[in-house]
């Protein structure tokens, strides 16, 4: 079994070795493509679910815009395609005959939807009119990386529509709290909710707001954003509604998404160098049973491990059983290992004899050796105690490497010399954000909602500073 690099020996090669052992995807014949293989897509799947189940409490149905845009669409938001032309890719031929419009590959559906939904708004009874669109989009990048940055990728995206500016600002924070709620309590990554500096908010966007998570490396990863339209795409689309004074008004709109890269955030939060950790409310299986024994009692232990998987799947566990005989017992083990599976169940004809399993924790490694009698109460506990630690110790690694600058020299030697994120005062210049980008490689990520510290000066000019941003270098 080939080895992995370590984390502290190369990074970077670690994740692409990883993502490859774990088999979890494949290159594409296209540049910067990836294939999704069944066990990367399954992730994938656990996360629509959590968030699918989400949205719909929350009031939003599902739709489907076509993948074609028209290049006349992107022209009504001056900003909007100034922020994407250069990553669009355009259709210019069909059927052999050159097209009398453009057509952009979807990079995203601001455009289409207004004019969609400027067709389905009539009045302030069609209102709010919540979206939310499964689907794949493409942005042309330049540097690519599995899951994080790919010329394809997979996302989901909302869009609403709402009568006051009030509205949709607490439709973008409420959605904002359900990325954070699913990020940290399913996918147990801990995260900074902020709002964007105007040279980091989305294009066309009067307001967007992120968390942000860290990754083993210290660099930042927007792990969701929230966008508050106000009226901008309203007026460039014409979305109209007659209200209850007899007038027609503008609506006010926000859009919102997360994407494939938050598998590669689950990668690079709890991975380590025997391969994934996956937590147990995302992993496809959450317990592996892995039967030993000499092969004269092996059919014995296999037909016992069989009855045991099914009890545990009655109960609502992920569970699956290996018992393929030309493959040793300890390759297995390395193998789930790699794979991230949160537990490991051993079974062996002394485990029969004794009437008891053992169960191995992928996120501490340590053997519990439990009374089958008391199997089906423990494991549900058990993968909730994994929940947990998982989050505990990611969130101990980010709150330990997050800094505290006062003077750009001092961030630009911890970005340096350290990991991680540094918490700074900015005077609101543009002038003096390019510059810590300039002098430390790291960007603003967010202005965080609750910073741990108010900071009084820039970092830069040491101007009184109107916010306190967290800094870092970012995926």
């Amino acid at each position: 079994m080939q080895k992995i690099t370590s984390q502290s020996e190369d990074f970077s090669r670690w994740y692409i070795d990883v993502i490859q052992r774990a088999d979890l995807m494949d290159y594409a014949p296209v540049r910067g493509c990836i294939v999704f293989k069944p066990d990367g897509y399954e992730l994938w799947e656990a996360c629509q679910r959590e968030l699918d189940r989400r949205f719909k409490e929350t009031g939003h149905r599902n739709a489907y815009f076509p993948l074609f845009i028209p290049e006349s669409f992107f022209q009504k938001e001056k900003e909007h395609v100034e922020g994407f032309n250069p990553e669009l890719p355009w259709v210019t031929e069909a059927g052999g005959e050159k097209l009398e419009e453009r057509l952009a590959i979807r990079p995203t559906s601001e455009t289409i939807i207004g004019h969609m939904f400027a067709e389905w708004i009539q009045s302030y009874r069609d209102l709010p009119l919540k979206i939310n669109q499964w689907a794949n989009v493409v942005r042309w990048e330049k540097r690519t990386l599995p899951f994080l940055r790919t010329s394809e990728f997979l996302w989901q995206e909302g869009h609403t529509a709402h009568t006051t500016s009030a509205e949709a600002e607490e439709e973008t924070l409420m959605i904002l709290d359900l990325y954070t709620d699913f990020v940290e309590n399913i996918l147990a990554i801990p995260v900074y909710r902020g709002q964007k500096t105007p040279s980091e908010k989305f294009a066309g966007a009067v307001n967007t707001y992120s968390i942000e998570a860290m990754m083993k490396d210290g660099k930042a990863l927007q792990a969701g954003t929230s966008h508050y339209m106000g009226q901008n795409f309203a007026r460039a689309f014409d979305m109209k509604y007659l209200d209850k004074d007899n007038t027609l008004k503008y609506v006010y709109t926000t859009s919102w998404g997360v994407s494939t890269r938050m598998l590669g955030a689950i990668i690079m939060v709890h991975g380590d160098d025997k391969g994934l950790a996956l937590p147990p409310k995302v992993a496809p299986t959450q317990v592996i049973i892995v039967p030993i024994g000499p092969q004269k009692e092996l059919e014995r232990v296999v037909t016992y491990a069989n009855k045991l998987r099914d009890r545990l799947a009655q109960t609502g566990v992920r569970v699956k059983i290996d018992a393929r005989e030309d493959i040793s017992p300890g390759w297995k083990f390395n193998e789930y290992e790699l794979r991230g599976v949160p537990v490991r169940l051993e079974i062996g004809p002394r485990d029969l004899q004794n009437e008891q399993v053992v169960l191995v924790r992928r996120d501490t490694g340590e053997k519990l050796f439990v009374p089958e009698s008391e199997l089906l109460n423990r494991v549900p506990g058990l993968l909730q105690d994994i929940q947990s630690n998982m989050y505990s110790k990611a969130k101990d690694f980010r709150d330990s490497n997050s800094h505290v600058a006062r003077h750009l020299t001092e961030m630009a030697e911890i970005i340096r010399d350290r990991r991680g994120f540094v918490l700074a005062g900015w005077c609101g210049e543009d002038s003096c954000e390019k510059s810590v980008k300039q002098e430390t490689g790291a960007t603003s990520r967010n202005i965080p909602f609750d910073p741990p510290e108010v900071l009084p000066a820039c970092i830069v000019c040491g101007k009184p500073a109107k916010h306190t941003v967290w800094f870092a270098k970012s995926y």
